[in-house]
């Protein structure tokens, strides 16, 4: 259940940050309010605990990669798994560093960073172990569908 409860963590803050980059896109773009937002504002708020919670969730699992698991099933997959959690937990970090930072001259470094691993993430992600969510959204809707065809006496 640890693992459940991490991977969870980690996708529900991937969702928040992924909302707070759409909401900020939307006050800037429709609204014309530019960045930096006060902290109590949607994409503030949700990109903070959305990096927490992305924060938490890669971590914690890192750890039980190492710890809980020692001799992995499939070694070659390691460096994969590895790396692609480093940079989850970089683009939260660095996320919340931007946060930490955005009244001070350090704010353009740790956006650049920060942007720096967002794009590395998303090169990277056609090849990565982060495309199993398409799959497995694509095998739910069609259990769905599926069920939903079947008569009514289960045969």
């Amino acid at each position: 259940m640890r693992r459940r409860r991490l991977h969870h963590a980690m996708f529900y803050g991937f969702l928040l940050c992924f909302a707070a980059t759409t909401t900020g896109f939307v006050y800037h773009a429709y609204f014309g309010w530019p960045a930096p937002y006060p902290f109590i504002s949607a994409p503030v708020l949700l990109g903070t605990v959305g990096g927490g919670l992305m924060l938490v969730g890669t971590v914690g699992l890192l750890a039980m990669k190492f710890v809980d698991d020692p001799a992995p099933k499939v070694r070659r997959l390691l460096g994969g798994d590895v790396a692609l959690l480093m940079l989850l937990a970089m683009i939260a970090l660095t996320g919340l560093v931007v946060l930490a930072v955005r009244a001070s001259g350090a704010m353009g470094l740790a956006l650049a960073l920060h942007l720096g691993f967002v794009l590395a993430f998303f090169l990277v992600l056609p090849y990565s172990k982060m495309v199993h969510g398409v799959y497995r959204s694509a095998a739910l809707l069609r259990r769905a569908v599926e069920r939903k065809m079947q008569p009514l006496g289960g045969e």
